[in-house]
């Protein structure tokens, strides 16, 4: 791989060296403030990267695209979405993916380079580098590094806890054994530990599902062994500080509802911080070093909630052209609210208001990404220019309804049973439908390509890409008479 870039060398510190370092700039006397306001400061000392400039302008890009990739598919969060954006612009430039096996990198377990097709490390760099690496896993910043060039743009997507819990209840209510216990999200909510066992099989689908599949490590009191009585505690929480979609970068205060405390200031009369052999993981030290090192590693990271919005600035961090970026939504079940605004607690009910208050409550870490990037997103919006970004964010929706009509039937996704080419039918799973999409007839020959594409389902697509990276052999039969001919 060559040697590593500075960046690159901060990211291979992990989060499990947090404690350690955290130490290591105690001793040396870099002071931080921790918590200026609740999600508004990223540490200083780990921020290497070169300040963020948009680009001239998403539709002409004056500068060369980016195409060594590696995006965290994040589950139940909008990432089949955007992974479809990635297949189609690999394939149409000819990109070489990482990809699985089959159809993920053994997850629930952390990512492995050896997991991926064709990576033989023992080729002496022979062998033709990878573009993008993007499908299912844990993520694991040392393995990624084994596969992928240091210089490649990281980038993933989160989505309100609330809205993921009700996603994943659903689509694993048979996988996750608390939730199969569970008769409803309402009553799993309502008394989660009641169901819920750490490390019983598929339960981390239950709790804290993006923390887990950005590959950082839990507090102790969340890896308690199974039948412990005595839950952990509650933590009494400030409010944070959240930015609402449609308004721009105003300020709007949700309620988390027990998320976590925020670190003391001298002005509490406590020490800023905790040495690295008593910092508690489950304090606000610990989650607030997690996102910044996560801060060091991931370029870019997208909102479901401003799923548009998060593709322009995606296109222009890429160099892209906003077309690149137009695409149908993928994987969605029927009846979803994706793409429903964090900050439009106010339209729920009450009841459906107290279920997300303890679905954020109970995934405290998700929660606290969530915030964090969350407002990342919006300070990046605010340099984009908001105006500039309406405008950009109304021609991208153009052309996909464009597109859509153009190319499905009903110019929308439908229920499954109306889709009956094995093609662009989805893989069904969990107790709601997986919708997709039926291609118009008449389309001229180049139209039918590019809607095909389009509408293709994550795992059809990824067969497409294996089968045309790894082409099958066809071995000839050989002719036994001539061989022993004289």
């Amino acid at each position: 791989m060559g040697p590593l870039s500075p960046t690159r060398t901060m990211r291979l510190w992990g989060p499990r060296s947090l404690g350690v370092a955290l130490g290591v700039f105690m001793t040396i006397g870099f002071a931080l403030q921790l918590w200026g306001g609740p999600f508004q400061r990223r540490l200083p000392g780990l921020q290497l990267r070169q300040p963020w400039v948009p680009s001239p302008g998403p539709a002409v890009p004056s500068c060369p695209p980016r195409q060594r990739l590696v995006f965290l598919k994040t589950h139940k969060s909008g990432s089949s979405s955007v992974l479809s954006l990635l297949h189609r612009y690999g394939d149409r430039h000819g990109l070489r993916f990482a990809l699985p096996a089959r159809y993920q990198f053994g997850y629930p377990r952390l990512f492995q380079a050896s997991r991926v097709k064709g990576y033989h490390p023992e080729g002496g760099g022979t062998q033709p580098p990878f573009d993008i690496l993007c499908h299912h896993m844990r993520f694991n910043l040392k393995e990624v590094l084994q596969v992928m060039p240091s210089d490649s743009f990281f980038f993933s997507i989160v989505r309100d806890p609330a809205a993921l819990a009700r996603s994943a209840f659903s689509y694993y209510k048979s996988t996750s054994s608390a939730f199969r216990k569970a008769p409803s999200l309402a009553a799993f909510l309502a008394n989660p530990r009641a169901f819920y066992r750490p490390g019983a099989r598929g339960d981390h689908y239950a709790r804290n599902l993006l923390w887990f599949d950005f590959g950082l490590p839990f507090p102790p009191e969340m890896r308690t062994k199974r039948g412990n009585p005595h839950p952990p505690r509650d933590l009494n929480p400030p409010q944070l500080r959240v930015l609402p979609s449609g308004v721009g970068p105003r300020v709007h205060t949700l309620d988390p509802n027990a998320v976590f405390h925020p670190a003391p200031t001298a002005a509490d009369g406590h020490s800023q911080t905790s040495s690295p052999i008593t910092l508690d993981l489950g304090s606000s030290s610990f989650i607030q070093w997690s996102l910044a090192w996560l801060d060091s590693v991931f370029d870019l990271v997208l909102v479901a909630e401003y799923f548009d919005e998060s593709l322009v600035l995606l296109a222009d961090a890429l160099c892209w052209r906003l077309d690149d970026v137009v695409g149908f939504m993928h994987n969605a079940q029927a009846g979803s609210e994706q793409g429903t605004s964090a900050g439009s607690d106010g339209g729920l009910t009450a009841e459906k208001r107290h279920l997300t208050a303890r679905a954020r409550a109970w995934n405290n870490l998700d929660w606290a990404l969530y915030v964090h990037f969350n407002h990342s997103l919006w300070a990046r919006i605010k340099q984009y220019g908001q105006s500039r970004l309406q405008s950009a964010v109304a021609e991208l929706r153009a052309r996909r309804e464009a597109l859509a009509k153009h190319c499905l039937v009903g110019g929308e996704a439908l229920d499954p049973k109306y889709i009956t080419d094995k093609r662009f039918r989805p893989f069904q799973f969990g107790s709601g439908k997986v919708l997709g999409y039926v291609l118009q007839s008449g389309l001229s020959l180049h139209d039918q390509k590019e809607c095909e594409l389009l509408a293709t389902p994550e795992l059809q697509y990824k067969d497409k890409l294996d089968a045309k990276q790894f082409p099958p052999t066809v071995t000839l039969p050989l002719k036994t008479s001539r061989l022993f001919s004289p």
